[in-house]
């Protein structure tokens, strides 16, 4: 199965827990007020939040004249990909790793770490990069702002719903159905909503990989970049907020969660191992 279809698939699950938790709550009144309120924060986020987070991590532009290799290599790929060059920023740490951003292709933003330069060579930094524009190409900040929206709405629905499962307020005696039913849905819907956003953010680095891989022009390229990234991830710290986890092209925040299960990113070792088997494949 494809990243795209998994994706399609992931999302509609998303919508059949909000539907479900609609249902519990009784009438379209709440789903739809709701629903309206998780759009409106979600879509802010996705107008603003790139601005906030390059604001975060204090990154500046990166201009072509201190960095020709990098702004020649993202100026080819993203002609191959069909998409504007990106900007380019540096983010002032020591530890290696890099983001897109960005609502869309003409407006997007891909940030490198001052680490990042130094550990990988120009090969690997080029299949990093190509990533990075995978994602950007294949409008993941859209999806994910999507997939947001839904969990968002379903967390909403899901305190509402606990409130009135335990104080009976809002419906009917005959619409109640059975409290403890819908108490139980009101706090497993938010978890299973989170493990569903998880499960796209990492079908969407899949997805980003094998895309960077194709811009790159050859898979080993990223391949030994994630090996180096994954292994510096763990000596060296990132400075941050664990929120923006899922931006990084490995996770930076490595010891802060409780389990793999709730990582945003796929194991790094399955990663390479899809990468160097495109190798055998010629793709």
């Amino acid at each position: 199965m494809t990243s795209q279809i998994k994706t399609v698939l992931l999302l509609g699950l998303l919508t059949g827990l909000l539907m479900i938790l609609g249902g519990l709550m009784g009438g379209r009144g709440g789903l739809v007020l709701a629903f309206g309120l998780a759009m409106v924060m979600n879509v802010a986020s996705y107008w603003y939040s790139d601005k906030i987070v390059l604001k975060m991590y204090k990154a500046r532009d990166l201009s072509r004249g201190d960095a020709p290799h990098i702004h020649a290599v993202v100026e080819e790929m993203a002609a191959r990909a069909g998409i504007p060059k990106p900007r380019i920023v540096l983010i002032p740490q020591d530890a290696p790793n890099a983001f897109a951003t960005g609502r869309n292709p003409d407006n997007a933003v891909v940030a490198v770490t001052r680490g990042i330069v130094r550990i990988l060579n120009p090969d690997e930094l080029k299949g990093v990069l190509g990533h990075e524009l995978g994602h950007i190409a294949n409008r993941d900040i859209l999806i994910q702002t999507i997939a947001a929206v839904l969990a968002g709405a379903i967390v909403f629905i899901a305190t509402m719903l606990q409130w009135t499962a335990i104080f009976g307020i809002g419906r009917d005696n005959e619409e109640r159905g059975n409290p403890i039913a819908a108490l139980a849905m009101a706090f497993l819907a938010p978890v299973a909503a989170g493990l569903i956003q998880m499960a796209i953010s990492r079908s969407r680095e899949y997805l980003a990989d094998d895309t960077g891989a194709r811009l790159c022009g050859n898979p080993l390229h990223l391949a030994g970049a994630l090996g180096k990234l994954d292994a510096a991830a763990g000596t060296i710290p990132l400075e941050g907020n664990p929120a923006t986890e899922n931006m990084f092209i490995v996770s930076p925040f490595r010891g802060r969660g409780a389990s793999s299960l709730f990582s945003t990113h796929p194991p790094t070792a399955e990663r390479i191992a899809r990468l160097r088997a495109m190798v055998g494949q010629g793709r």
